[in-house]
This record gives structure tokens, sequence and C-alpha cells, in this order.
């Protein structure tokens, strides 16, 4: 272990004792105060926490609140504990006992939601198809068909990383996998770090994007989207920004043709041998496509077609001689690992989001946000703005749960009517659009510095002659891109909007 990180850890910890031993503080003068209270009648003994907070006007408890939340993440504290944990303190200091009922009412009706149950499922079948090598041989078969091309290897990263979005859809499993696959590959061959790097990070995201995204049936379910409308509608979006990240590739690789040469003449396959890679892809293929097939024709709920998809990965696994006891036990105690951090930052922001809007949050940001005079677009840019704030700070899932449900009633109360002469989403559509403009964001999250995850993913699989300023750098342009295919769906919401609308007949 690096001294650096020796360093931050021990930071980390100081602060996390320094807060348990303020917190066990006042705890134990509270508890002196209740005991003490009711026998003398007065409470000038010490002081009384409980309601404490009860006149505080909503600006004051808005910083309180939120800037408590960011100090404690700031120390290195889990959002799951953070937020819930917060979540009960602010409950006891805005009111009494019985306003700890919302913990209850904002809990089971997360509990209850069908939609829930497809994020076990979905992370159960990725694992079992990571298990199956299906990432080796899925860039195997694409790096021998474009390898010959100049950049053709970033290329096929980016191309592979779009069928595994589509199979596997869990972003650090992506940029981890094809990290170790792809980018040695690609530097045996002399390919520019920046290229390589990058292009295995922007393919890695858009699993976050494409279906089956996890983050995607979070989102329908705090939404009230569904899910087979928000799936549709990333769909065009996804394929555009995997598009746009070839063409950048090939773009810079045909005008410098030293920073992506091709393979070797020597090195490619006969045609022959190249459809032979292709025939084991063809049941994980078929297997996404039967998932997704019956999710979009509205056959099968998401958590039908989860399960279906969970049974075919055992399958595909199994046809691949990869099916074991011990690797159905692997996968499962992943799935319930991955589940189980993603649920309880669910249960913590939902106790925190929901006690900010029972005390008038959700109508205080509205009166704020919409009193700048602002139009509709420039408010959307606003939260464009905070949300890739939210992304050099917090997971994906707390910011879902912290900014979702108070800024989808304000984009509910919106009208647009479109940029550059271009018509804007219809009211109907509008809680789908800015879905997919959300996931988008969520994608520049992780390749935004200095805290994006693909950052250090990459970083733990990179050569250590790779730095870490080379990383930051490799992420710029791809996220310039990101931006750009946000301003494109923001402007032209078709992109987002016309398939669910041809499917689902809006």
């Amino acid at each position: 272990m690096s001294t650096a990180t020796l360093a931050a850890a021990n930071r980390s910890r100081i602060w996390t004792y320094g807060l348990a031993l303020l917190i066990a503080g006042i705890v134990s003068v509270e508890a002196v105060n209740i005991a003490f209270y009711d026998p003398w009648g007065d409470d000038f003994f010490l002081f009384r926490l409980q309601g404490v907070l009860a006149g505080a006007d909503m600006a004051s408890l808005t910083w309180i609140m939120f800037g408590s939340l960011f100090l404690l993440l700031m120390a290195g504290l889990p959002l799951a504990f953070v937020a819930g944990g917060l979540g009960v303190v602010f409950l006891y200091l805005l009111g009494d006992a019985a306003m700890l009922n919302i913990i209850p009412s904002r809990i089971f009706p997360m509990m209850t939601n069908p939609d829930l149950a497809a994020i076990p499922l979905f992370i159960f079948m990725a694992t079992m198809l990571e298990r199956a090598g299906l990432i080796e041989e899925l860039f195997d078969a694409v790096y021998q068909w474009m390898g010959g091309l100049h950049g053709g290897l970033a290329v096929a990263t980016i191309i592979a990383s779009t069928l595994l979005a589509a199979m596997v859809g869990v972003v650090g499993a992506a940029i981890v996998t094809m990290g170790i696959i792809a980018l040695p590959a690609m530097l045996k061959r002399n390919y520019d770090q920046q290229i390589a790097i990058g292009s295995i990070m922007a393919g890695g995201t858009l699993g976050v994007l494409i279906p089956p995204s996890i983050l995607a049936i979070l989102y329908a379910v705090v939404a009230q989207q569904s899910v087979g409308e928000l799936y549709l509608g990333s769909v065009l979006p996804g394929l555009l920004l995997s598009s746009m990240y070839i063409a950048y590739v090939v773009i810079r690789t045909t005008l410098n043709p030293s920073l992506g040469p091709p393979v070797p003449v020597e090195e490619r396959l006969s045609l022959k041998k190249k459809l032979a890679l292709l025939r084991r892809l063809i049941a994980p293929i078929l297997l996404v496509m039967m998932v997704l097939g019956l999710l979009f024709a509205g056959v099968a709920t998401p958590v039908e077609a989860a399960g279906l998809g969970s049974f075919g990965a055992m399958g595909v696994a199994a046809l691949h001689k990869r099916l074991s006891l011990k690797g159905v036990i692997e996968a499962s105690t992943a799935t319930v690992k991955a589940t189980s951090m993603v649920i309880w930052i669910i249960f913590g922001a939902s106790i925190f989001v929901g006690l900010y809007i029972l005390q008038g949050g959700q109508a205080f940001i509205t009166e704020t946000i919409l009193s700048t005079g602002w139009s509709s677009y420039g408010i959307l840019l606003l939260m464009m703005i905070l949300l890739v704030v939210l992304g050099m700070f917090l997971d994906w899932v707390g910011i879902l749960l912290l900014a979702v449900p108070i800024f989808v009633p304000i984009i509910k109360s919106l009208t647009f009517d479109g940029l550059f002469g271009l018509p804007g989403p219809s009211p109907d559509e509008a809680v789908l659009w800015f879905g997919v403009l959300y996931l988008i964001n969520m994608q520049m999250s992780f390749l935004s510095p200095p805290f994006g995850y693909a950052l250090f993913y990459i970083r733990g699989v990179a050569p250590k002659n790779v730095t870490m300023a080379t990383i930051f750098r490799s992420s710029l342009v791809f996220l310039a891109i990101q931006v750009f295919a946000l301003f494109i769906v923001v402007t032209v919401p078709g992109v987002a909007t016309w398939l669910p609308s041809v499917v689902y007949g809006r």
C-alpha cells in the first residue's frame, strides 16, 4: 500500500473515531438530560435535543442537512449508513418520536416494489456470463475482425464493450476485465496510451445506459416510469455514443496512424476461422435478444425477463462447459453483496430525502429554482450541472435517490417548447426524456475527474508506468463526446422518445 493510500486511510480513521466520540458524547448528554428532566420538571440541567430544529426555516435546514451529509461523506463514511443515520438523527431533531414512523413508511413501499426484484436477477445474469468467459471470447472475436484496421483494437474494445453492456451491464466488471484483456494488447502494439485507456473506460460506461441497465430500473422505480419505456428510450442514445466513440478513434488514427497501428498481417486469421469465433457468441447474443425482446414487447415484466436471463445465463455457462456448483455459489455471493449495497443505499437515502420532502424541501427547491426566472432549458441546464458536480463525489445510486425525487416533479411542472426550431418533448414524454438525460449524466460521472469510478477501475489494472495524470487526460476527450451526446438528446428529444412511441404507440 502506498504512502498516500495509508495517509488517506489514517485521515478517514481519525474522522470516523472523532465522529463516533462526538455522537457518543451527544447521546450521553441527552441520556442524562432525559433521566433528570422529568423529576426536576425543568430543562436547565443540560439541554434537550428533541425538536431543537423544529423552528428552523427551510433554507437553514437545507444547508444543515445537506452540509452534514457532505461532510460525513468527505470523511469517507459509507453513503447508506450516513444517509440513513442522518435521516434518523434529523427526525429526532425536527420532531418527536411519532415522526420515526416515517422510516417504515418509506422503506416498506420500496421492499414491496416488484421491479426491484429484477436487480439481483440481472446482476446474477451478468456474473454468470462473466464467469462463462464471455468477455474474453467476445473481445477475441471482435479483435480478429477489426484488428486489421487503423485503431482496430480500440474500435474492437468499444464494440465489445457495447455488446457487453447489453449482456452484462455492470460497469466495474466490464472496465476491469477489458483493462486486463485489451489494454496489454493495445500497449503491446504501441497504441497511444490515452486512446487505449479512454476507449476502455468510455466503452465500459455504456453499461449505465444500454439495457439491461440496473440504474435505469432504479430511476424507473423512483420516478414512477415504465422500465420497458426507459430501456427502449436509452437504446438509440447508447448506440449513438458508441458510434461517436468509434468515429473519434477512427478519425484520430486515420489522421495519425502511429496512434493506433493495425495488427500485423501474419497475426490475422482467415475468414473461416473468424466465422468460427462467432459461433461461440451465438448463445449469449440470442439470450440477450430473448430477454430484451420479451421485455420490449411487453410479453414479460422486468422481473420475469431477468429471471429468464438468469436461468439462460446458467445455460450459456453450461454450453461453454464452465457451469459448476462452485461457480454458481460464487456468482450468488457476488450478487448478494452487490444487491445489498444497492438496497441499503436505497433505504438510507429514502429516509433522508423523505424527511426533507416532508418538511417542505420539495416545495422550497421548486420555488427557489422557478423564482430564478430562467427558462425551462435554463433550469434543465442547472440540473445537469448539479448532477455532474454530484457525480464527482457521490456514487450513482446516491445521486439518484438524493436528486431524482426532487428534480422529477420540477420537470413535470415545466414546458419544453424546443430549441433551434426543433420540437421539444411532450408533457407525457418529459420524465422519460429526463431519465435518458440523467443516465447520460451518470455515464459522465464515471469519467469525471477527480473521483470518477472508471478512473480508479482502470488504475487498478493498468501497468505501473501509466500515471494517474495520463488516465485523467484519457477521460477528457471521451467526456467531451458524452457532453456532445447529451446536447444532441436535449435538442433532439426524439432520439430518446421515438422508439418508445413506436413500440408502445404513444
